[in-house]
């Protein structure tokens, strides 16, 4: 009734990563075995080489070469180590060769049992490397695996990280696993034809026009990698194609219900591609083929398939070369039927702004063009969007990639979509933030979201993600860059707040190469007069301190306590230390500060209280950590502090509205949040406050406050562990949910059902408040 829909969790068939080990094992020694080969062209050689013997391990179990093991039986039988070359060698020339046309060894009885595979598999003059006997053992120990069982959805990868250093040590790490890539695929267009082929089902006309539909859809993956995304998506469209025409030769009654005459309408050439990494390519090329042949084995019988898979298909589009710097329109080129549907889909490389290298920002301003933004500040993915925006400018297109979710939140957002939207796309679809899985052994982990973009969406469709990983789906009116169903809305930093809230400054920045600060052993045994050490020195806590409790402590020098500071040897030396370091920056503000090595940068302490925030928390706690300090206390960079200000502001950064509202707009540091003053705090919308409402929420942060102190001295780590808070820190958790009541009463009269609810009516009163900002300020004529 509310119209949300639980979403059914994707099955996967996790691959048994036994041949990848062993092809690793095999690659290693035969690199050691030919040192020559580990670099420049060579090491493409011993990759191409390596994709050459997975198709001759795949088509000896699967029928394509007619007699079982045939490939490994030869180089175990014919010869021994010594011969392993050449025996390869003439067999691969052999398969690049017609039957007609064989001549001497390559028409002697053993070489002459292989068929012609050509396809640019073998036809390239590559080299086939020598074999010490571990080598030899290796390749026969992989070849008597059960290579009908391998999948080429995801094999590839597995493959590539076979000839890749950087992921060879973690073998699988990189992979998109199958359920994933079906999160893009699904709602970018296979959802949409299985509705179609719900609703043609009796018509053995909408039917066949639902074939000619697939039969003409193209998909590009401009990041391809080893062709993942492709062939999951192959497989699934012939699936679709397959009950398409079992259906029509039901409806025809006809009792012979084989279709072995019938050629699948879905080619392999409607697969595009673009990888930067070559050998990539390859096994792109090689996962295509082998899932093609599989779809015939399945859909059309093993005697069709094998008879229709030799010579192989060369006329793939596949590319090696810089998604960023090449015309899209030139490998997936533009096609004069208006009926052809193109999608885009991918999952780009990521790269935050700051791990990128030159050349790559130099990507990212070719993809950009002549746009007027701050290209630097944009993650790499940024450039797949952009240039798929441009691309559906021309040719009838729905993309959708997977990228971190750096992207809808922070700084990004005011940059980046402006642009995507001034090219005509709207969000289709968007899956919300989730941790991106895969089936290695070593399990990665990153925080994803999907998005889905169109000129001209049919339904828009919001996935949501609740906490116990549950995925819901909502269609509606619009999403935002936000991935909220809320209007569109771009929330900017701002240096006042938006309503009638604490000023929060950042905390004090030392700049000291560390002298003004001690740890809590070198405060204790430090040979400085105690007297006067109490009046020079206090209590510091950033982030670590706050939320674990750590005791750190650092000189707090005042005019008025400089001289009796100088007195003291061991602190006139960490002054002049402080000097010396300022003084060697290659920044002119620092240098600047030189004059007063004593003291922070910033020297704001509460005279009476302060609130302090911690600039990054966890992503597991229910609330942000949040806590009031003492006047004997100051605050370093690594959090924030409202000096003096009403208790009630306690309230606010506490409540779970201000935790999704931080959690949405700003940014992130790994998993965890990112607080911002400027763009969360600032920025926050909280309705007008009465004298009535600002004492309950007073009241209500007291509480939890005191809750806190029944406890002591556990820690704010400690007190609101998930795992803990409900149990052992009872009355904390309730003090937070008397809060949470009390401040969400003043939001709305009916109590929010969920955080999608709670952050729906946060942008709602953002815009609402934004609008009267702008409206006052023409009044005033500014």
């Amino acid at each position: 009734m509310a119209g949300i829909t639980t979403v059914q969790a994707i099955v996967d068939n996790p691959i048994d990563i036994k041949a990848t080990a062993r092809l690793n094992r095999l690659y290693l020694e035969l690199q050691k075995t030919n040192p020559d080969w580990s670099t420049g062209t060579s090491d493409l050689n011993i990759n191409r080489f390596m994709a050459q013997l997975i198709f001759c391990f795949f088509a000896e179990d699967t029928g394509i070469f007619q007699k079982e093991d045939v490939f490994t039986d030869t180089v175990e039988n014919v010869g021994t180590s010594d011969d392993s070359h050449d025996i390869i060698s003439t067999l691969f020339q052999a398969m690049a060769t017609p039957i007609e046309s064989r001549i001497g060894e390559l028409a002697s009885s053993w070489a002459k049992r292989f068929p012609y595979v050509n396809g640019g598999l073998f036809s390239k003059s590559v080299q086939v490397p020598y074999f010490s006997r571990p080598a030899r053992s290796y390749l026969i120990h992989a070849g008597k695996l059960d290579w009908k069982s391998i999948n080429p959805d995801i094999f590839g990868s597995m493959i590539q990280a076979v000839a890749d250093p950087e992921e060879r040590g973690q073998l699988g790490m990189h992979y998109t696993s199958i359920p994933n890539i079906l999160k893009v695929l699904n709602p970018l267009f296979l959802d949409e034809l299985r509705e179609q082929l719900t609703d043609s089902w009796d018509s053995p006309q909408k039917l066949l026009n639902l074939l000619k539909r697939i039969g003409r859809i193209r998909v590009f993956d401009p990041a391809c990698g080893s062709g993942n995304f492709l062939v999951v998506a192959y497989k699934q469209l012939r699936d679709i194609e397959h009950q398409i025409v079992e259906r029509r030769i039901k409806l025809s009654g006809k009792t012979d219900l084989s279709r072995t005459h019938n050629r699948s309408v879905i080619s392999i050439n409607n697969f595009y591609g673009i990888e930067i990494k070559e050998f990539a390519c390859e096994v792109a090329r090689l996962s295509l083929l082998i899932a093609e042949y599989q779809c015939d084995v399945s859909y059309l019988g093993q005697q069709l398939a094998s008879e229709i898979v030799l010579p192989l298909n060369e006329n793939q589009h596949i590319f090696h070369g810089n998604a960023l710097r090449i015309d899209w329109t030139d490998v997936c080129s533009t096609t004069s039927n208006s009926l052809t549907e193109t999608f885009v889909c991918g999952n780009p490389p990521y790269k935050g702004s700051n791990l990128q290298k030159s050349e790559q920002k130099q990507d990212l301003e070719i993809a950009f063009g002549s746009y007027d933004i701050s290209i630097r500040e944009l993650d790499y993915v940024c450039g797949w969007f952009v240039k798929a925006a441009k691309f559906a400018q021309t040719e009838r297109t729905s993309f959708a990639f997977v990228s971190t979710n750096s992207i809808c939140s922070g700084r990004i957002i005011p940059i980046f979509w402006p642009v995507i939207f001034s090219l005509g796309m709207k969000i289709s679809f968007a899956y919300q933030s989730f941790k991106w899985t895969n089936l290695a052994a070593n399990n990665a982990g990153v925080v994803v979201v999907i998005i889905g973009l169109n000129a001209t969406p049919k339904t828009i469709k919001l996935f949501e993600i609740h906490n116990n990983d549950q995925i819901s789906k909502r269609i509606v009116n619009s999403i935002n860059p936000y991935l909220t169903s809320a209007e569109f809305n771009i929330v900017e930093k701002r240096q006042a707040p938006l309503t009638d809230i604490a000023y929060m400054p950042k905390g004090n920045m030392p700049i000291d190469n560390g002298n003004l600060l001690l740890n809590e052993n070198d405060f204790r045994n430090s040979l400085i007069d105690k007297s006067i050490r109490q009046k020079i020195t206090k209590r510091i806590v950033g982030s670590e301190e706050l939320i674990k409790g750590k005791r750190r402590y650092c000189f707090w020098i005042t005019v008025e306590n400089y001289n009796l500071a100088k007195s003291q040897p061991e602190v006139l030396k960490r002054i002049e230390n402080v000097r010396k370091f300022r003084q060697q920056s290659t920044d002119k503000s620092t240098r600047k500060l030189s004059s007063k090595p004593h003291q922070f940068r910033e020297m704001n302490h509460g005279k009476s209280h302060t609130i302090v925030i911690p600039s990054v928390s966890s992503e597991r706690r229910a609330y942000l950590p949040v806590d009031v300090i003492d006047n004997q206390t100051v605050v370093s960079n690594l959090a924030y502090g409202m000096y003096d200000v009403p208790i009630f502001n306690l309230s606010l950064i506490a409540s779970r509205l201000h935790l999704i509202w931080i959690a949405t707009v700003c940014g992130r540091l790994g998993t965890g949040y990112r607080y911002s003053n400027i763009i969360g705090w600032n920025t926050f919308p909280v309705p007008f406050l009465t004298d009535k409402n600002k004492l309950d929420l007073t009241i209500s942060a007291k509480e939890i406050l005191y809750a806190r102190e029944q406890y002591f001295p556990a820690t704010i780590a400690e007190i609101y562990d998930p795992k803990r808070l409900d149990k052992e820190f009872s009355l904390v958790r309730k003090a937070h949910k008397g809060n949470c009541e009390t401040l969400e009463k003043i939001y709305t009269k009916t109590p929010f059902k969920n955080d999608t609810e709670r952050l729906e009516k946060l942008f709602e009163l953002y815009d609402e408040l934004i609008r009267k900002e702008k409206t006052k300020k023409t009044e005033n004529g500014n």
